[in-house]
């Protein structure tokens, strides 16, 4: 039986917040510069399934925002947990908040119990991946480490234009977080802000990107369709996985894009689908 398409990205938020977002802009201002337009795009659960019906996917990994105010993370987390449990063949969950907002890892275990399957999207919108930021991700990278479970990480390129939600990073930190981590799973969103390149170095970046994988996420809109190319002819084909940002960008975008890029079948399986429920382990 051949796998399903998995999207790896994709952001749920509930109605309570996509009809009154103003309510939550205040103690937020990354949440503030992301969706202060009322032309940023918000989803709900339902608008998720039918774009994944007519997109020809079969699994999503859901996730919220990473929120400073705790008991705005726990409630949204808790939406994401009934979503899941609500569509139970199609949804699979990651714990989202500010690693900051909770030291302890309490919110991270309790999502975890709850059956959400990792962390993520966590992000550090006003400081970027600074020191500070690596030791308040340490509870939450030990648990997952601990349970096995993938952390998925935004992070972006540090150059070229500019956009709402792109952190001030260098790839030294992005490298550090990889490094500070060697054991867990991790995700980097974005392509990894180009972190990939460097693994043609011929020492201690393979290494250190071992147990690293790498998301599409916003990659019509970032890169030019032959970065699927390149990066399978750079990693390989098991490191790279779809995943759309919906509802910033539909499926179909990228796999029209992927159609053009000159991919092998076995890579472009491996992207669409092959390859996240390895890391999932939804493959028997």
């Amino acid at each position: 039986m051949s796998s399903p398409v998995i999207d790896f990205h994709t952001h749920l938020f509930p109605k309570s917040i996509r009809e009154n977002r103003a309510r939550f802009f205040e103690g937020e201002p990354a949440f503030r510069s992301l969706y202060g337009s009322p032309d940023a795009r918000m989803a709900g659960a339902a608008d998720l399934i039918s774009a994944m019906d007519e997109d020809g996917v079969q699994v999503s990994l859901v996730f919220g925002f990473p929120w400073k105010n705790i008991e705005t993370a726990r409630r949204h987390n808790d939406y994401i947990l009934e979503a899941v449990l609500r569509h139970p063949d199609r949804l699979m969950g990651l714990c989202c908040l500010d690693p900051g907002a909770d030291p302890a890892g309490d919110e991270v275990r309790r999502c975890l119990d709850g059956g959400l399957s990792g962390v993520g999207e966590l992000a550090f919108y006003d400081a970027g991946l600074d020191q500070r930021a690596l030791e308040s991700l340490a509870p939450a990278m030990e648990i997952c480490r601990n349970r096995d479970r993938p952390v998925l990480i935004h992070v972006n390129e540090p150059i070229g234009h500019a956009y709402s939600g792109k952190m001030k990073i260098t790839l030294a930190q992005i490298e550090a977080l990889v490094r500070r981590f060697p054991e867990n799973r991790i995700v980097l969103a974005h392509w990894g802000g180009g972190l990939f390149f460097f693994h043609l170095l011929k020492k201690q970046i393979k290494k250190a990107l071992e147990k690293v994988y790498f998301d599409t996420a916003a990659s019509p809109f970032l890169y030019d369709p032959a970065i699927y190319r390149v990066a399978v002819d750079i990693l390989g084909d098991e490191k790279i996985l779809f995943g759309s940002d919906f509802p910033l960008i539909r499926p179909k975008r990228y796999f029209k894009e992927m159609a053009t890029a000159g991919l092998t079948f076995r890579a472009r399986a491996g992207i669409i689908g092959k390859n996240a429920a390895r890391l999932l382990k939804l493959e028997s």
